[in-house]
């Protein structure tokens, strides 16, 4: 069987948290849990890097805002990580190029995430931080639960996947236009305390900007 259907998942995983991938795909293997694996994933060094990362990002991306900018420093950081994990992957089966599995790879990684950057900036214009926890622990949920499913049933794993992406690509259009929307209206609601605070200039034999009311 190709193994390009654990690549897209790996990829779509890696997009969300790439620590995460890396560190249960080694451990996963490490643990002879699955033979799919391949040894440079099994490494120490890279399950402590993974760990000591994955650690980081499990604080970071519960914190409102400081998501966001965690987010932004991953955007090369995710895709070349699913990129790499995959061209590993094909490396370890030899059904398909490294080259064509990195493509796949990094592209399932970089779309999802724009996704996920995307709903974290949604979320973030909430005032409470209940939302960021949340939406943070269930991508955790999801990317651990698909992960080890992919390695047992790929295919399915590869439909499950496409079908959050698709998803999460819709739910996002949606999401911005509303938090458009928002920072729109909490802009003229600045601008106009802003305005309310000047005082009165004498314009053409009219007060402008004048307080009413009694």
């Amino acid at each position: 069987m190709s193994v390009l259907p654990l690549v897209f998942t790996s990829g779509w995983a890696s997009g969300i948290n790439a620590y995460a991938v890396v560190l249960l795909l080694g451990l996963l293997g490490s643990t002879g849990v699955s033979d799919q694996v391949p040894e440079a994933l099994q490494r120490p060094d890279v399950l402590i890097a993974a760990g000591v990362l994955f650690l980081c990002e499990a604080v970071a991306d519960k914190i409102p805002y400081v998501d966001t900018v965690w987010d932004a420093v991953h955007t090369v950081i995710r895709p070349v990580a699913g990129a790499v994990v995959g061209a590993l992957l094909a490396g370890q089966d030899g059904s398909l190029s490294h080259l064509a599995a990195g493509a796949v790879g990094g592209s399932a990684a970089l779309l999802s995430h724009l996704v996920k950057a995307g709903t974290r900036m949604a979320v973030n214009a909430s005032p409470e931080p209940a939302s960021n926890i949340v939406v943070s622990l269930l991508e955790d949920l999801a990317v651990a639960g698909l992960v080890v499913f992919a390695l047992f049933h790929p295919v399915v794993a590869a439909c499950i996947a496409g079908t959050l992406l698709a998803l999460g690509l819709a739910v996002v259009v949606v999401l911005w236009k509303r938090v458009r929307r928002f920072l729109q209206r909490r802009r003229e609601r600045r601008d106009e305390k802003r305005l309310r605070g000047l005082p009165p200039v004498h314009v053409g034999g009219a007060w402008q900007g004048e307080r009413t009311g009694s």
